[in-house]
């Protein structure tokens, strides 16, 4: 019995440390190429497809005046870079494209970021400088996401997700970016993608 007992603890010792090995594997689910661009960010600077490439980075549609599903996304993904800050992770950027550009220029944008708790501001490129009709098709062909202003409002219909973008520039993956925000998956992801 005592033997029995032994090989147990042993066998649980084992699988507990190879559980904790790094077994986690990076699986992509999606693979879409995001179309060049470049366009102005918060501090009134250009940011091109070229500028991001060579980290991972992650993205969002977003816009200042938005009344329900910004803010949750903007606050979860400040909730992001602190996890990833206290992983150690530093190579990566934080990408939000704006989905009401005539609304939100640099000057409103980093008035927007200021609201917030943001751990590594230069790690945040929050871009506009674009037409309506330009976030709509870019946010169609690049993230297959949908944005759509309403002639009758000043709110824009669009995605809630997280999207996560290669070294390369391909969406390889999206999450939930307001209820259920996986963010040790997320977290996972991003140290996977920045070795």
């Amino acid at each position: 019995m005592k033997k029995k007992s032994i090989m147990l603890i042993g066998i649980l010792v084992i699988s507990s440390l190879l559980g904790a090995c790094g077994s986690y594997k990076f699986e992509p689910t999606l693979n879409i190429e995001v179309e060049d661009f470049s366009l102005t960010n918060q501090n009134n600077k250009e940011v091109s497809l070229n500028d991001l490439k060579g980290k991972p980075w992650l993205a969002m549609f977003i816009f200042t005046n938005c009344t329900t599903v910004c803010p949750p996304m903007t606050f979860n993904m400040t909730e992001i870079q602190t996890a990833l800050q206290d992983k150690d992770i530093k190579d990566y950027n934080i990408v939000a494209f704006s989905v009401d550009p005539e609304v939100d220029t640099p000057e409103v944008l980093t008035n927007y970021l200021k609201s917030y708790s943001v751990a590594d501001k230069s790690k945040w490129q929050l871009l506009t400088g674009y037409k309506q009709e330009y976030i709509e098709q870019f946010a169609r062909k690049s993230f297959n996401s949908l944005v759509k202003k309403s002639p009758n409002s000043d709110q824009v219909v669009h995605m809630s997700r997280f999207y996560l973008v290669n070294a390369d520039g391909q969406v390889v993956k999206d999450y939930d970016g307001t209820t259920d925000v996986p963010m040790e998956t997320i977290v996972a992801d991003m140290k996977a993608l920045t070795k």
